[in-house]
């Protein structure tokens, strides 16, 4: 039920309905009126005067907490992040992460080469950017170039044409063999997508169940470390990779697999 509902929220959000801002209008406009009231009858004793300028409204925001400390992004790009501190990699290179997110956090205390299909207009002070399609062959300088490689909440998207890449069934193939070969053996491997019953929600991503995750990995990583975030947003972390949960994708429709690996 709760799934339905999901589907139901976006598809209305999708052409431009989103029932939960709507309720926040309406549950905010009579509060927001009333203190702007409140706000001008102020004004008449006030130490400086400030012109009224354009309206802003902020109807949601009292109802609401101090950010989201929980969900895919703000999971895994701290605890990688962290990874990446604690393993102190000679050369730490990311392919197709957020940028306003995990390569940020890794930029605010090392550089980071960042390899992305989308461009990138603005110099940041400790990333060093390069655009590229990373289903197509790579450069012969990038085989083997680094010891530290992530890759978080990226692969699912290659090849569905979402960020204007060609169509590929097999795109998310091409990519994890490109990603193992620019990582040097021995390297580190951080490395997250969706995680649920196995399908193509197009053209947004594919889920992964987690059994064909490992087999993509045999013969070219061992697992170091596995966590996952749940449906429910909340962060399980280092757990063991049992049979019985591993069926069952730990049971998530869609969550996010958080993998630490080793290329062999």
């Amino acid at each position: 039920m709760k799934r339905r509902l999901r589907r139901i929220y976006s598809l209305l959000v999708m052409i431009g309905i989103d029932p939960v801002k709507m309720f926040y209008f309406l549950w905010g406009l009579p509060v927001f009126l009333r203190e702007l009231i409140v706000l001008m009858r102020q004004k008449r004793t006030a130490v400086k005067e400030f012109p009224l300028g354009d309206f802003f409204p902020c109807l949601e925001d009292r109802y609401t907490k101090s950010g989201s400390a929980r969900g895919h992004y703000f999971h895994q790009d701290l605890l990688v992040a962290r990874r990446v501190h604690l393993n102190n990699p000679s050369t730490h290179v990311d392919v197709g992460s957020r940028v306003d997110g995990f390569v940020a956090h890794v930029a605010s205390f090392r550089p980071i080469e960042v390899i992305d299909i989308r461009p990138l207009s603005n110099t940041i002070p400790n990333i060093k950017y390069m655009q590229a399609d990373l289903m197509a062959k790579i450069n012969t300088e990038l085989v083997g170039y680094c010891d530290s490689l992530s890759c978080l909440h990226a692969l699912e998207h290659f090849g569905l044409g979402r960020y204007g890449d060609p169509v590929n069934y097999d795109g998310y193939i091409l990519g994890l063999n490109n990603l193992w070969s620019i990582l040097k053996k021995g390297g580190k491997f951080y490395f997250s997508v969706p995680i649920g019953p196995q399908r193509i929600e197009f053209n947004a991503h594919r889920v992964f169940s987690v059994s064909y995750l490992l087999e993509c990995f045999e013969g070219k990583f061992n697992i170091d470390h596995f966590s996952y975030v749940d449906d429910e947003g909340e962060l399980l972390e280092d757990v063991q990779l049992a049979e019985n949960q591993i069926s069952t994708n730990y049971d998530c429709i869609y969550g996010c697999g958080i993998f630490e690996m080793t290329k062999i």
